[in-house]
């Protein structure tokens, strides 16, 4: 895998743009900022799903940002993405990573030190740490496993770690001071009144609290 940027990782949600188009939206969020997109899309049919990744795909390659597909492995490679993102109960990571083959990011959910580790061994390219602060677009996500739960799991693994659930402009710094590379958002950019204002200002934090971990 190159170099990544993890700092702002904006995940789509069709119910949370509140009937505004999602390719507006992410199109607002890269020019605030945003440096990783994931196409989430939970209830859409196949096909839609394909069609929306084809559109995000022409926004994230013209900005040369990856696009990381959530769940479907099968649409990842349909449509030639950069990635794929499975949780814990979606396709087990080793299988997706033999399905993906060696070149294409892979990203797994953890929220225990247990599932981080695991992960790592079974070739994931980064973590989606959370739910950290709880949060209202995934309510099947348990309790919050706060700053100190992220905190073990960034110090349990050697790969990159992704902060997410709930993560505002508020409380990302904390995020970061506790090791997290990135901050991953849906509500805090999709549900954003301006979106792209809400991604530079979280790309701001992100960066500001960065360099002060490295000083610490």
């Amino acid at each position: 895998m190159t170099r990544m940027d993890w700092s702002v990782y904006v995940i789509t949600d069709r119910r949370t743009a509140g009937g505004r188009s999602v390719l507006d939206i992410v199109r607002a969020a890269i020019r605030g900022g945003a440096t990783v997109v994931q196409l989430r899309e939970k209830e859409a049919s196949t096909r839609a799903i394909i069609e929306l990744g084809q559109a995000l795909l022409e926004i994230t390659r013209a900005a040369g940002i990856p696009l990381i597909v959530n769940d479907r492995v099968d649409v990842a490679l349909a449509i030639g993405a950069e990635g794929v993102h499975v949780g814990q109960d979606d396709m087990p990571a080793a299988m997706a990573r033999q399905l993906i083959g060696p070149d294409r990011i892979l990203g797994v959910s953890a929220r225990t030190v247990e599932e981080a580790i695991r992960a790592e061994q079974d070739g994931a390219d980064y973590l989606g740490a959370g739910d950290v602060f709880g949060t209202p677009t995934k309510p099947d996500a348990g309790p919050p496993i706060g700053v100190e739960g992220l905190r073990q799991i960034v110090r349990a693994v050697s790969i990159p770690v992704v902060a997410i659930g709930g993560v505002t402009p508020q409380n990302a710094s904390a995020a970061i001071e506790a090791g997290a590379v990135g901050v991953a958002v849906i509500s805090a950019v999709m549900g954003a009144p301006d979106p792209e204002a809400a991604a530079r200002r979280l790309r701001e934090v992100v960066e500001a609290h960065r360099g002060a971990s490295r000083a610490m």
